[in-house]
C-alpha cells in the first residue's frame, strides 16, 4: 500500500509520537484525520500541517466514547472518501505500585486506587479496542485496503509501578494476531494488523514518570538516548509498504536492556 493517496486516522494525534505520526503520513501525500481531547493542540497541529502544505482535519474526541469512535470514522470517511490507516497513538499513564507499605510498621498505608487504574485501561485499552474496531468496520464495508496499528509499549514486559500501564500493553501486544487470525477466518483479506511496541520515548508523557528512574532506564538504552518520535514515524511508514508485514508486533526501542543484561 502506497501512503501518498492513502487516507488516515491518528488518535492522539496533536502531541507525542501521534502528532510526528501524522506529520510523516501527510508530508509523504497521506490525508490525516487527527483525532484528540484537546481543541488547543489539534489547531496548533492542523496549522503546521496546512503550512507545509498537507491535508488534514481535526475532531476533538473521546477515544473511550462508542459514539465518539464511530463519529471520527464516518467524519474521516465522509470528509475524503475512503479510510486505510488507523493508529492508536491515544494513551495515558498513572503510576504507582499495587501497595505501599509504612517504612516503620511493615503496614499497608495506601493502595492503587480505581482512580488510577480504570482510566488508564479506559484510554489505553479500550479507546485502542474501539478505533480500531470502528475502522476496521469502515475498511471491511468499503473495500479499502487498510492497515490497523496498536500502539504497544517495550512495557509489555512488565515495569515495577506500572501494573494498569503494562497490563494494557501486553494485551495490545497480543492484538495482531488475535485480529488478523479472525480476518483470516472470517475472509477479510483486505486488512492488515501490526503493532508497534515503542521504548522509552521523547514525548511530554515520560515528563509524568519519575525522572530519577528514567535516568536509571537510559543507561541500560544501547542507542544511548531516548528514541526519537520521528523513527517511530518512519516505523510505522514502511509498515505501510511492506505487505509482508502482518499480524506481527515490531519493537522500536534504541536497544532496551535488562540492567547489564540482554536485551528485553
Amino acid at each position: 500500500m502506497e501512503i501518498k493517496g492513502s487516507v488516515a486516522i491518528v488518535t492522539g494525534g496533536a502531541n507525542g509520537i501521534g502528532e510526528s505520526v501524522a506529520k510523516y503520513l501527510v508530508s509523504n501525500g497521506a490525508k490525516v484525520a487527527i483525532v484528540d481531547m484537546q481543541q488547543d493542540r489539534i489547531d496548533r497541529v492542523l496549522a503546521e500541517i496546512r503550512s507545509m502544505g498537507g491535508v488534514a482535519i481535526g475532531i476533538q474526541a473521546d477515544v473511550t466514547r462508542e459514539d465518539d469512535t464511530a463519529r471520527f470514522v464516518t467524519e474521516t470517511v465522509s470528509a475524503f472518501g475512503h479510510l486505510n490507516i488507523a493508529v492508536t497513538c491515544a494513551g495515558i499513564i498513572r503510576d504507582g505500585t499495587m501497595l505501599t507499605l509504612d517504612r516503620e510498621t511493615g503496614t499497608v498505608t495506601k493502595k492503587l486506587g480505581l482512580d488510577k487504574w480504570k482510566p488508564v485501561i479506559d484510554v489505553n485499552l479500550t479507546g485502542s479496542f474501539l478505533t480500531l474496531r470502528d475502522a476496521a468496520e469502515a475498511m471491511v464495508n468499503g473495500g479499502w485496503e487498510g492497515l490497523l496499528v496498536p500502539i504497544s509499549s517495550v512495557n509489555k514486559v512488565g515495569q515495577l509501578g506500572q501494573l494498569n500501564y503494562s497490563s494494557t500493553k501486553v494485551a495490545i501486544d497480543l492484538w495482531p494476531k488475535v485480529m488478523v487470525g479472525e480476518f483470516l477466518l472470517r475472509g477479510i483479506r483486505n486488512i492488515r494488523v501490526v503493532g508497534i511496541a515503542p521504548g522509552y520515548t521523547e514525548t511530554g508523557l515520560l515528563a509524568q514518570m519519575n525522572q530519577e528512574a528514567l535516568k536509571t532506564i537510559l543507561q541500560d538504552v544501547h542507542l544511548g538516548r531516548l528514541v526519537r518520535p520521528e523513527e517511530i514515524a518512519d516505523m510505522i511508514g514502511y509498515c505501510v509498504k511492506n505487505a509482508a508485514l502482518n499480524a506481527t508486533t515490531i519493537e522500536i526501542t534504541g536497544g532496551l536492556c535488562y540492567p547489564k543484561g540482554i536485551a528485553k
